[in-house]
């Protein structure tokens, strides 16, 4: 019988064929006994005999997803949908080779009408169950469901300006709980004619469904022709106990590079929120706090990450990325893999890890990619331009080089006008994957949120 589902502590990091980059990744932390959310992986093979079936899950593939669930349920000691401990996860593609923000990814899966107050009486934080249940209905409804994000924003949006709100920040529990879920709730009603599912297995199955299919979507396949990825390879689904950055001021996440991943520099590079879940750094939705002030926020907590990601860079042999949690003042890693590096880095950390003793000159020459020493010859501006420039206003430089064009607004317009023979800057106020292909057009990317460790800046 095949094996289609593996528990992160049977799996290895060599098996990055079968489990995905990031599958293989969780598996190796967990058995170097790091702080991982337990969890389980789907694997690619699965991915392929559902395209291969015609875009179902076959019952033996069910029938191990309901194993591992379980297995997963005993570690945790909670149950998904239980009314006594509810246990909240979240799923996440994985394939082969790292494909940053262009396949589905599902948070707070398991929350409901019933769970959310159970969660809420639990942790004594009213705010973050129904934060957390409003995320989990637009996240679910966009990605499963595909019914319009941007339906969701808008009265989130609204209801800011009405109360003369300044962030997300200022809305209160009775706020999402009273206003914002029960509208959310009547848009997915509106746009697909029933109710939001509250059967958490139900859930479970829609979102593993949903990120197989997001293997074929418009921009995973803009990306893998980009940078030369099969489309035969398959994404794996890693289902993982969900922790919670959004629980207070003893709460937070981020993203970090163990170098600079702009110029290669011997030092943590990254940014971090408190009082936040992982997408808002990643997405751009709010602009965060460099990581080196987590150090005065969180001094204990900076120390052991430190000491985490430096060490998982001498056992890859590389520059890490890494996402991490902080629950209650807990730390958490939530996945590292190779990290994306500008030409200018990729030299400077190739020669560094040799004179390190961590790799060989050949490994280094193979860590420089053809397209990283086309970026050396990017245009930039002189120092002689720059000092006769008049600034206008300064931002965060996520990327290297310079670019000059015509603004438009939409990933589509840019398209249009750069296959018209225009030079173009997109400006949005946050970028999303669905805008790669006016991200590979434009000359540019100017953004009014977001950081160095956003998807668009990655």
């Amino acid at each position: 019988m095949k094996k289609y589902v593996y528990m992160f502590s049977e799996g290895n990091e060599m098996m990055r064929d079968l489990l995905g980059g990031k599958g293989a990744n969780l598996a190796a932390m967990v058995n170097l006994g790091l702080p991982v959310p337990q969890g389980f992986t789907v694997t690619t093979e699965a991915c392929n005999e559902y395209y291969a079936d015609g875009k179902i899950i076959n019952d033996e593939m069910k029938k191990q997803i309901d194993d591992c669930l379980e297995r997963l349920e005993k570690l945790a000691d909670k149950k998904l949908g239980g009314l006594d401990n509810p246990l909240l996860v979240s799923v996440r593609s994985g394939a082969k080779f790292s494909m940053p923000g262009m396949m589905d990814t599902i948070l707070n899966l398991g929350l409901n009408d019933e769970t959310v107050d159970v969660i809420a009486k639990q942790t004594g934080n009213r705010r973050f169950a129904f934060d957390s249940y409003r995320r989990f209905i637009q996240m679910y409804s966009d990605v499963v469901c595909e019914v319009d994000k941007e339906l969701f924003e808008a009265k989130l949006t609204e209801l800011k300006t009405a109360k003369g709100y300044e962030s997300d920040l200022d809305i209160t529990a009775d706020d999402f709980e009273n206003t914002i879920i029960p509208q959310y709730k009547e848009i997915f009603k509106t746009q697909l004619g029933r109710d939001f599912p509250q059967e958490a297995k139900e859930q479970l199955m829609g979102a593993i469904l949903a990120v197989f299919r997001s293997w074929n979507n418009d921009r995973a396949i803009i990306y893998r022709n980009l940078n030369g990825i099969s489309h035969d390879l398959g994404t794996a689904v890693n289902v993982q106990q969900m922790v919670f950055g959004n629980m207070g001021d003893d709460s937070g996440t981020g993203v970090l590079f163990t170098r600079n991943a702009a110029n290669g520099d011997n030092h943590i590079y990254g940014e971090y929120l408190i009082n936040a879940q992982g997408e808002d750094v990643v997405a751009g939705i709010r602009t965060p706090q460099k990581i080196a002030k987590l150090e005065e926020d969180m001094p204990e907590i900076y120390k052991q990450l430190v000491t985490i990601v430096k060490g998982l860079e001498k056992h890859y042999k590389d520059m890490q990325d890494c996402e991490f949690t902080v629950e209650n003042g807990k730390l958490y890693i939530l996945q590292t893999r190779n990290g994306k590096r500008t030409g200018k880095a990729a030299l400077k950390i190739a020669v560094d890890l040799v004179h390190e003793g961590l790799i060989n000159k050949y490994e280094a020459m193979t860590r420089v990619e053809p397209d990283q020493i086309s970026q050396l010859l990017h245009p930039n501006f002189t120092s002689a331009a720059l000092a006769a420039a008049e600034v206008l206003i300064e931002g965060l430089p996520a990327s290297p080089g310079a670019g000059a064009g015509k603004v438009y607004l939409t990933a589509e317009k840019v398209h249009e006008q750069a296959v018209a023979g225009e030079k173009v800057i997109l400006v949005r106020h946050e970028t999303s994957p669905e805008d790669i292909q006016g991200m590979v057009d434009c000359e540019g990317i100017l953004t009014s949120t977001g950081g160095m460790t956003s998807h668009a800046a990655v």
